[in-house]
């Protein structure tokens, strides 16, 4: 979430970046951050405790009360929310509070009724950089839509790769995983081919739209043509080896594609 933040502020910014506006903006979107995982993992702490790769966190082990995550998660939140919105600017607060409650109070509740939670989860995963551009002054507009729909597309082949790998364990905590319900894989390899699809004519806007030049286009079209190939695979037969490709590719694609627009930003 930093990562893109910081990203976002950049290509908003103007040709001069201001060094501790940025400072300001990623501690508040630090506070907030924090907040939505601790209350995240306040609210699923019962999930948690069924689940092999999340039992020893600090809440389902019991090495902390629930009384004591409640109140440093609304704390800390409150906190990134007000300091936002008197360091930075109120439109950024007003992204970081949207963050906070679609994670908390749609995400994480959904998790548990609807494989859909995915999509609905993919927003507050793509609203950093959005509130990392309104940060550095940047305008609402074509631009910053693109940014949000590259970091939007860019999560599901992630987290459906992901899901397909602890497949057993989101059985066991009750999650309405799509590859909880999807048995030979098919389902989950399909979509995340089709997302990857959408992600690279999409990945290629920021170009288009005159915030990068040339070299990024090229290199972002290597980068989606590399998240579709994986992609590919997994579709044709889904095994835990072809999704660590899916997820390995993914975690490789976004630092890349980010240090690409902000090594190519084109200044006006």
């Amino acid at each position: 979430m930093l990562l893109t933040a910081a990203a976002g502020f950049y290509l908003g910014a103007g040709s001069a970046v201001d060094l501790w506006l940025l400072l300001h903006t990623l501690l508040g979107t630090a506070l907030v951050a924090a907040g939505t995982n601790a209350f995240n993992q306040l609210r699923e702490r019962d999930v948690d405790a069924r689940m092999e790769r999340t039992r020893n966190r600090p809440l389902p082990s019991g090495r902390l009360s629930p009384r004591a995550a409640g109140i440093f998660a609304g704390v800390i939140s409150v906190l990134g929310v007000v300091y936002l919105a008197f360091a930075v600017n109120r439109l950024t607060a007003g992204l970081a509070a949207l963050t906070l409650t679609s994670y908390v109070l749609l995400y994480t509740p959904l998790k548990r009724r609807t494989s859909l939670n995915t999509l609905i989860g993919a927003v507050p995963g793509a609203l950093p950089i959005v509130g990392g551009w309104t940060a550095a002054g940047g305008a609402l507009g074509p631009a910053v839509l693109a940014l949000f729909w590259i970091l939007f597309l860019w999560q599901l082949p992630h987290v459906l790769a992901l899901a397909w790998i602890y497949r057993e364990d989101y059985r066991r905590g009750g999650l309405a995983m799509l590859a909880v319900a999807d048995p030979d894989g098919r389902q989950t390899g399909w979509m995340a081919l089709l997302y990857a699809l959408a992600l690279l004519p999409v990945s290629l806007v920021p170009t288009l739209l005159g915030v990068t030049g040339v070299r990024y286009f090229l290199g972002a079209l290597v980068l989606g043509l590399a998240y579709v190939a994986v992609s590919v695979a997994l579709s044709r037969a889904a095994t835990n080896a072809r999704a660590w490709r899916v997820f390995f590719t993914s975690i490789v694609y976004l630092p890349a594609l980010l240090t690409l627009m902000v090594l190519d930003k084109v200044t006006i």
